[in-house]
């Protein structure tokens, strides 16, 4: 009798990505997430050491892959834009895990209180870090060192990085609740309460994936509009995504 395989249950409301999936969305390569949320081994010399992953992800592996939920998709973000910005890897885990025990969450960097306090956390991490370092040994690298003394004297560096990713997240009281895609426009948005997290229309939660593909079968904008029930705006929205998510 042949094996069935396996079914993964999707808990609702948390968003549900396959790392290729995400690595469109965020703008990265797949690979780099698969390091950074799975952990691997590296060599210094004959030397073999191991890096954990960065965190724990919503979603357990299925079937040897690693699914990611919306929350993952926000933390990425961030750790993307501080490399991106000069910083180590080895410099955001520290980062991320003081932010982690600050907010009591294992997700900080996706938490309102994060947006809002921030700055001071990752000041206060700074602050500390540097302190330790300058009175023990604990293995930190002159590499991580410098950078952490360059971001003491160069503030506007996560100023710019914070104040540029939330600036087109939603909030409830305590978490991120919805991503607008499109240049921070209302049209076209990710909320893992809607479609399994899929990039909709918000007005009717119509995936932007079905919109362009109707596009292209019918050879007619209004015509979509009019099928769907939707501003003409808003199907162009949706073709420009889909465009923007091929071309990454």
């Amino acid at each position: 009798m042949p094996t069935q395989p396996t079914a993964i249950n999707i808990p609702l409301g948390i968003g549900f990505y396959t790392t290729s999936e995400a690595a469109q969305l965020v703008r990265m390569p797949a690979q780099k997430i698969r390091r950074w949320l799975s952990g691997h081994n590296y060599k210094i010399g004959d030397e073999l050491r191991s890096m954990p992953a960065l965190w724990a992800p919503q979603l357990p592996k299925f079937d040897n892959h690693q699914e990611l939920g919306f929350r993952d998709l926000v933390e990425l973000r961030f750790v993307n834009a501080f490399v991106k910005q000069g910083l180590g890897l080895s410099t955001i885990r520290r980062c991320l895990n003081y932010a982690r025990d600050c907010i009591a969450d294992e997700h900080p960097f996706s938490t309102r209180q994060f947006r809002t306090d921030g700055r001071t956390i990752f000041f206060d991490f700074v602050e500390q870090a540097n302190a330790v370092a300058a009175t023990s040994n604990d293995n930190q690298s002159d590499d991580e060192l410098r950078s952490l003394l360059d971001l003491k004297h160069r503030q506007f560096v996560f100023r710019n990085v914070v104040s540029q990713t939330f600036k087109d997240l939603d909030f409830d009281e305590r978490i991120v609740t919805r991503w607008r895609l499109l240049a921070g426009k209302d049209s076209i948005v990710i909320d893992p309460r809607r479609a399994f997290g899929q990039p909709i229309a918000a007005g009717t939660g119509t995936p932007t994936v079905a919109l362009d593909q109707a596009v292209k079968a019918e050879g007619s904008v209004s015509r979509v509009a009019f099928l769907f029930d939707l501003p003409l705006q808003v199907v162009r929205d949706a073709m420009k995504f889909e465009a923007e998510l091929r071309a990454a």
